[in-house]
């Protein structure tokens, strides 16, 4: 009885350890695709798929299946017999996503002249040069133009007009502020308090007292801190001393 049991799983174990031949198609979507190798990789058997997309091959349980094509991912099953479908397994395949390596763009968009014509009409002129460059000549005839002439004109006499408003001396304009005002700006209530040791009421006299001289419009121009640190230092000891006199 036990030596029939054994015999039993032996001719099982030989069932599912002897490959079968398997007839499958390749698809991606919903066509089918031609020249796929199969490969078992287990056995190393090859087979490539018709026209039609149909393959056949030998596999067992387990045995690793292998699907490549050139345009498409690579696909790898372990072959199961639930995966065929009335007898036949079906595989799907992924296409490759493919990166645009360069993109030529042959037709040439129109220049809208914007502010500064004379750079706009540049352009044009570069267009409409590379136009007449492309369009063929007779072999060994010299028609004597120049290529892109009037291009060269205009850019050389944009660049003279630039040189010419840079030899131009500019005027510079400085905008006359006030000594009172950038003395109370620059400085907080707590730099004539602590630091000048005045006395709230009397920042606004020492301002005014400070606007007073000459040299204020010279320190006011030229709005250097350390200059009108200096000065207001120097006014305070001044002023101070006519506090004291009074």
């Amino acid at each position: 009885m036990r030596t029939n049991h054994l015999l039993i799983v032996l001719l099982l174990f030989s069932i599912k350890s002897i490959s079968q031949k398997i007839d499958g198609t390749v698809m991606s979507g919903k066509f089918v695709l031609s020249n796929v190798e199969v490969i078992n990789y287990d056995t190393k058997e090859f087979a490539l798929t018709d026209a039609d997309g149909n393959f056949s091959i030998s596999a067992k349980k387990g045995d690793l299946l292998v699907f490549v094509s050139k345009n498409h991912e690579l696909k790898q099953l372990p072959f199961n017999p639930t995966l065929l479908v009335n007898d036949k397994l079906i595989v799907k395949v992924t296409l490759v996503a493919e990166e645009l390596n360069e993109i030529i763009i042959t037709n040439t968009t129109a220049v809208t002249l914007k502010t500064n014509t004379k750079i706009e009409q540049i352009k044009r002129d570069e267009i409409k040069a590379d136009r007449e460059e492309r369009k063929l000549k007779p072999l060994n005839v010299d028609d004597l133009s120049i290529s892109k002439g009037l291009n060269v004109i205009r850019v050389v006499g944009f660049i003279v007009d630039k040189l010419k408003k840079e030899k131009e001396p500019t005027k510079r304009t400085v905008p006359e502020i006030a000594f009172y005002n950038l003395a109370k700006n620059s400085y907080d209530q707590n730099f004539y308090i602590k630091t000048l040791m005045l006395q709230p009421d009397q920042i606004e006299l020492f301002l005014q007292f400070c606007d007073a001289d000459p040299k204020s419009k010279t320190i006011a121009a030229d709005q250097n801190t350390l200059s009108l640190m200096d000065f207001l230092f120097e006014k305070n000891t001044a002023f101070k001393n006519l506090n004291k006199v009074n």
